[in-house]
């Protein structure tokens, strides 16, 4: 079992919802933590709250050599790194196309920056997050988790082919990088799973239309959205249980999605 107390994580997407929450959890039990978003104003914030013990770096993760700066700031700072979590993600919804009721003729569609962009961060921006960081833990002997987030979108919601496209891709990749590792003997040294959080009640989502939320929660049979509080302790089981590997665990409180997505 490893212990949280003395690791370092590195987090993106760090300044708020889930990324923020995982951050004081893992302060809370002796860890620490850099935190990386591309806004640096929100970093601030989020240093006030969480206070000095964490590090904080801007950082766009579509940048490589951004990617590669925030890694080797972790190991500059900290001397090693135990959990990378690349958290930070992006969601611009809409349907692929849009015909008119009335006239049954396409009227609107997703156009491709809305795509692009969301695979460039949610996608993209993983791979460079987990290719950078591996090399460190492997180049400075560290023991410890690669933890994607993917979603219960993964498994086809209506109106985000972009959006669903990037967390069903990492559903895969975990299986990738264990398969990969265990080629080179590293698989039970650098492990690789996915969380996959349903309805999550970050800021933005209880802020939101309150007849949709209520429409929202009403599909989740435990009656209530999920805490990010309740997504980093579960991160936090994950990692200390050294058996768990290559696999997506899924944290909805019992949703499932109908064929309407």
């Amino acid at each position: 079992m490893l212990e949280i107390n003395g690791s370092v994580a590195v987090i993106t997407g760090g300044s708020g919802g889930i990324g923020m929450a995982l951050a004081q959890y893992w302060l809370d039990r002796g860890g620490k933590a850099v935190i990386a978003d591309i806004d640096e104003a929100a970093l601030d914030r989020a240093k006030d709250i969480l206070g000095e013990q964490v590090d904080t770096f801007v950082c766009n993760v579509t940048k490589e050599a951004d990617c590669a700066k925030l890694a080797a700031r972790a190991i500059e700072k900290f001397g090693q790194i135990n959990l990378v979590a690349p958290f930070a993600g992006i969601i611009k919804d809409g349907m692929m196309v849009s015909p008119d009721r009335e006239t049954g003729k396409v009227t609107k569609k997703m156009s491709l920056q809305d795509f692009q962009s969301v695979v460039d961060i949610n996608l993209t921006g993983v791979f460079l997050m987990v290719r950078e960081c591996s090399e460190q833990m492997i180049n400075h002997d560290c023991r410890g988790l690669i933890c994607l987030v993917s979603s219960t979108g993964s498994l086809g919601t209506a109106g985000q082919i972009n959006y669903s496209s990037t967390k069903a891709a990492m559903s895969v990749i975990p299986k990738v990088i264990t398969a990969e590792f265990f080629r080179r003997g590293l698989a039970g040294k650098i492990r690789c799973v996915a969380v996959a959080p349903g309805y999550v009640g970050t800021p933005m989502v209880k802020g939101m239309n309150q007849k949709a939320l209520e429409y929202i929660v009403g599909q989740v049979p435990i009656g209530r959205l999920i805490e990010p509080e309740e997504v980093a302790a579960f991160v936090g089981d994950i990692y200390r249980n050294e058996a768990l590997a290559g696999e997506v665990f899924f944290i909805h409180g019992g949703l499932r999605l109908g064929s309407k997505g």
